[in-house]
């Protein structure tokens, strides 16, 4: 199924947010005290009441060797970091992107709120889980 097409009908579990966190190894940062494991994001009009979006990081392997800067991403713990939200049906792009924009602005104050030293990448994703 192309993430530009929704299938019709059903529940469906879609990412809104996809991307990476990340900090260096010996840093005692704990992500819990910064981040939420839920996000309360609005209801379209004319839908059912939809449950909060979750909020998942996990622990991975550097996605990536060197930084932009040339600097090695060995020294740094990374995160897959995923926002996604069970709808009981599927809705169209337009209102996916309109939580994304939501989760988006919630998590904005809260990354920025991190100690010095945590980086980010997170871009809007829409595809069924």
């Amino acid at each position: 199924m192309s993430p530009t097409e929704p299938q019709a009908g059903g529940r469906a579990a879609i990412r809104l947010l996809q991307g990476y966190i990340w900090h260096a190894q010996d840093a005692d940062i704990d992500l819990e005290h910064f981040l939420p494991r839920e996000l309360d994001l609005p209801t379209p009009p004319g839908l059912a009441e939809q449950e909060s979006a979750h909020v998942l990081w996990d622990t991975v392997n550097p996605p990536f060797a060197f930084f932009e800067n040339g600097e090695p991403t060995a020294s740094q713990v990374f995160y897959q970091f995923t926002v996604l939200r069970v709808y009981d049906e599927r809705p169209d792009n337009t209102e996916l992107h309109e939580d994304a924009s939501a989760a988006s602005q919630a998590l904005g104050p809260l990354l920025d709120g991190t100690p010095e030293g945590v980086g980010w990448q997170l871009w809007e994703d829409l595809r069924e889980l």
